[in-house]
């Protein structure tokens, strides 16, 4: 999600919910309400803990020790660490984890291992920590902690997913995610069974063990092979939900974890789809008041209120629907309707972006030029300049699909529930809708389901959200300090997604006093 700086938080910080679908999927009913979240919640069943002692069958995996090596990042070290493919069947066979660590540079003792993880999921924790976090966390922090990151199963350097090739990406994420009639919707349905179907024949025995619960018990087996007694965590967006999962399966091995924009673990995937729709709709109203103060807005002026100014935006998707147009592309992609949105979609991630956003939308709706938008397109699916893509949407539809049973069952389920979509949002809601689609047709069935996350018995576990969060809408941070029962909820009152290092000098030294020091900051600690 970004142009390599400004949208970077927008990539690896992003919830991509419906990954594999044509558009982020998202959230909330419109009429839904803090009441109705919690009704949720009780609803949901609680993820149980597993043993504390660890099994015979994995005891060779918990004694690995990491045969460090240089990975050509400067500071960096890179192992290589086993699991099992299958936690029911250890003898089935291993998945090898990338595993990358930078040491503590001193002064001041050490605290262990910093694990991190930036969301997705899909995101790569590796490539995360290598180019940010174990150069751009604060100094004290990486002075007493070993900054480390494994990529999850199926994700980067972990064995990953893939399901197209380029050209087959570039086709993909141009089908238009919002048919209007019976043709389109077909070609739409038959773009999610060739991704689908894509994935299935690349990794047919891993597909069905890329779980998140799977993940979490992958950490552990890393956090003992560090040497680590407790497992400390910093994770964004997705990495959230990963981060509850571990202290929910190990409440007495979880030490100091931040979960920062936080995931709601208890709402099934159409419940989550809806609110995060709303949650963009949020993120995008913000946007539009801050747009018509600026001279250069081209979706209206100043006085010009949030409704107008998304339905003038609506107006142009309209548009780039009947004619795409013109990017300068050496591949020959046009904009159309689906990259446009996803362009907008990838700028709403972070408010630095959104002078970029309006040049972007002011040359291409009034200069017929939509090289700006395709950028921000291509930088949230993670296209390189040579028509390449990282695994980021093959693994995070990969992992949704299997936590979750599908939104949607079929084209008829989405068209009734369009009303309730486009009234989270006016703009996004018709594609997010249709993007909740594309599990249905995933080739595995789902192993999870949504689960009340309680860690009975863990330590301080510190959950921050933003007020204006467009991926992990703030009722998630709410929803989940409630059900984690030693759950400290750090709010700040903002814009973007996530809130640790974005400039608030409250909310970072309120986290740092936690990882450097173990205080967690009061319960419902509010930062501007």
């Amino acid at each position: 999600m970004y142009t390599r700086h400004i949208l970077r938080r927008t990539r690896t910080g992003a919830c991509l919910l419906a990954a594999a679908a044509l558009l982020v999927s998202g959230c909330s009913s419109g009429s839904a309400t803090s009441s109705g979240a919690a009704a949720a919640a009780e609803e949901a069943a609680a993820l149980a803990p597993l043993p504390r002692s660890t099994p015979a069958a994995l005891t060779s995996y918990y004694e690995q020790k990491p045969a460090w090596r240089d990975c050509g990042v400067p500071g960096f070290q890179c192992a290589t660490l086993k699991a099992p493919l299958d936690y029911a069947e250890p003898s089935a066979g291993d998945i090898r984890l990338a595993v990358t660590r930078k040491k503590a540079t001193g002064p001041g003792k050490r605290l262990g291992s910093l694990l991190v993880n930036p969301g997705g999921p899909g995101g790569s924790a590796v490539g995360y920590v290598q180019a940010y976090a174990g150069i751009g966390y604060p100094a004290d922090v990486r002075a007493r902690y070993d900054m480390v990151a494994v990529d999850p199963r199926g994700v980067a350097r972990s064995e990953p997913v893939e399901c197209l090739d380029g050209p087959g990406m570039d086709t993909y994420t141009r089908t238009d995610g919002t048919p209007d009639d019976a043709k389109e919707t077909d070609k739409l349905v038959a773009a999610y069974r060739k991704f689908a179907e894509g994935c299935g024949a690349d990794a047919p025995k891993l597909l069905r063990h890329v779980s998140t619960v799977e993940a979490a018990r992958d950490m552990d087996i890393v956090r003992a092979a560090l040497g680590d007694e407790k497992l400390n965590f910093v994770g964004a967006s997705y990495g959230t939900f990963l981060g509850a999962t571990y202290a929910g399966l190990f409440p007495d091995r979880a030490g100091r974890l931040v979960l920062d924009g936080a995931m709601d673990p208890s709402l099934p995937a159409r419940r989550l789809n809806l609110e995060q729709t709303a949650g963009f709709d949020t993120a995008f109203t913000a946007f539009a008041k801050d747009c018509v103060r600026q001279s250069d807005c081209p979706l209206g002026g100043r006085g010009t209120g949030p409704g107008q100014v998304g339905k003038n935006l609506k107006a142009f998707f309209d548009e780039l629907d009947a004619r795409p147009i013109p990017t300068g592309d050496a591949d020959g992609r046009r904009l159309t309707e689906s990259l446009a949105t996803i362009g907008v979609i990838a700028a709403l991630y972070d408010e630095g972006a959104w002078p970029q956003l309006r040049e972007s939308l002011t040359a291409a709706m009034r200069e017929d030029d939509g090289a700006g938008l395709l950028v921000l397109s291509d930088s949230y699916y993670e296209r390189d300049a040579d028509g390449g893509y990282t695994n980021l949407m093959f693994a995070n539809a990969a992992v949704n699909c299997l936590d979750l049973p599908p939104a949607f069952d079929s084209p008829d389920e989405v068209r009734r529930a369009l009303p309730a979509f486009e009234k989270a949002s006016p703009v996004f809601g018709e594609g997010l809708a249709w993007a909740s689609l594309n599990c249905a047709y995933w080739p595995v069935r789902a192993t999870g389901e949504a689960r009340r996350i309680e860690a009975k018995g863990a330590a301080p576990i510190v959950v921050v959200g933003t007020t204006r969060d467009p991926a992990t809408p703030y009722r998630w941070a709410e929803a989940l300090a409630g059900q984690l029962s030693s759950a400290r909820l750090l709010t700040y009152e903002g814009d973007g997604h996530t809130a640790y290092g974005r400039g608030s000098a409250c909310v970072d030294s309120a986290i740092n006093a936690y990882l450097l020091d173990g205080r967690p900051p009061a319960d419902g600690k509010r930062c501007s």
